[in-house]
């Protein structure tokens, strides 16, 4: 696996950076989103669509679980697994769909819920609060 940091110290900087990653992306791509509560997830979710294209605002899908949104080419799924408890629920509402869609780029917020799931291409990202209120810490792993 590549490693490589990043550190912004604002929302904009976080969804830039999330916009530097998307505008490498591929249909069939996988992100793993993880951070606490209020680290910036959502913000870097938003970043990353629009820099597929997506013009609609982007929210977490905390309750709906997953939200797609149709781009030139193909579909970002969003996904939310806060409300999941264990990988048998997730494979039960049908999650590998997600995490194989060859036409489908997958940002997973809370993949711990679905650990032992991920394909082998798998792109973890993680996000920490840094020393201020607005400094993020973003570690990028991408298999080599």
């Amino acid at each position: 696996m590549k490693k490589k940091l990043y550190r912004t110290s604002s929302p904009e900087e976080t969804k830039a950076v999330a916009a530097a990653l998307a505008a490498r992306t591929r249909p069939g791509s996988v992100y793993a989103l993880h951070g606490d509560l209020g680290a910036g997830k959502t913000v870097f979710a938003s970043g990353f669509a629009h820099a597929l294209g997506i013009t609609e605002p982007v929210s977490s899908p905390t309750f709906t679980i997953v939200q797609e949104y149709p781009f030139e080419k193909g579909i970002f799924f969003h996904l939310d697994l806060y409300r999941i408890d264990s990988p048998d629920a997730a494979l039960a509402f049908g999650i590998d769909e997600f995490l194989y869609a060859a036409d489908g780029v997958a940002l997973i917020e809370w993949p711990e819920r679905i650990q032992g799931l991920f394909p082998p291409h798998t792109v973890y990202v993680d996000i920490r609060r840094g020393e201020t209120e607005e400094e993020r810490v973003i570690t990028v792993e991408q298999p080599d």
